[in-house]
């Protein structure tokens, strides 16, 4: 018997979730968009795509191809596979960040060390830019971007700043309100910068998927 796109949803969230709206609290999607996607195909509601059913996959331990097509069998496991979270691009020489311009679908996703938040995202290390013993790791953040507020002063961020630089360093107050000084293992301090957005690193790992 075929089944829609909104059922399979449906079907795959129950495993993990007893509502639709815990759920997409869980995600961080509105639950209003959350629902019309456990819709999909009927009236009323909204479909969703390969982006979409790859979270939504991820999340309930199933494929994304089962959730848009249908054609494999509903897995009947208990367990989820492990999280993933994409690799948005890599940091390189004075630890500049460089993002992927491809879509999010085109993404590498690597596995998390435990605890990492579900908004997470990741950007690799080539060479020494954050010292001499991390090339190859990553570095794992919160994909939140947001005014720096006291909490992140002297913690290590991946930042945005006015020229259009993002950086991974630590922050510190400038000689004035509204500047920072940013600190790194391997660079001189790049002193008194506004800051236009941070986010602040959880951890520096290697992944296990590239072990």
């Amino acid at each position: 018997m075929r089944t829609l796109r909104g059922e399979r949803l449906r079907m795959a969230r129950e495993k993990r979730f007893k509502s639709a709206r815990l759920a997409a609290q869980a995600m961080g999607i509105a639950v209003s968009t959350y629902g019309a996607h456990e819709r999909a195909e009927t009236p009323g509601g909204r479909d969703y795509g390969p982006d979409e059913a790859r979270k939504y996959a991820r999340r309930f331990g199933v494929t994304p191809e089962w959730l848009l097509t249908g054609r494999e069998p509903f897995p009947e496991g208990d367990e989820p596979p492990p999280p993933k979270v994409p690799v948005l691009g890599y940091v390189g020489a004075g630890g500049t960040a460089h993002f992927y311009d491809v879509p999010p679908s085109h993404l590498d996703e690597i596995t998390p060390p435990i605890g990492i938040a579900e908004n997470a995202a990741a950007v690799e290390i080539r060479g020494d830019s954050l010292g001499p013993f991390f090339n190859r790791w990553y570095v794992f953040y919160d994909d939140v971007r947001r005014q720096v507020t006291p909490d992140l002063i002297g913690q290590l961020c991946v930042v945005g700043l006015a020229d259009g630089r993002i950086l991974i360093k630590q922050i510190q107050r400038g000689a004035s309100e509204g500047l920072y000084t940013l600190y790194s293992a391997t660079e001189k301090p790049i002193p008194d910068v506004p800051i236009e957005w941070a986010a602040r690193v959880n951890v520096i790992s290697r992944s296990s998927d590239r072990e």
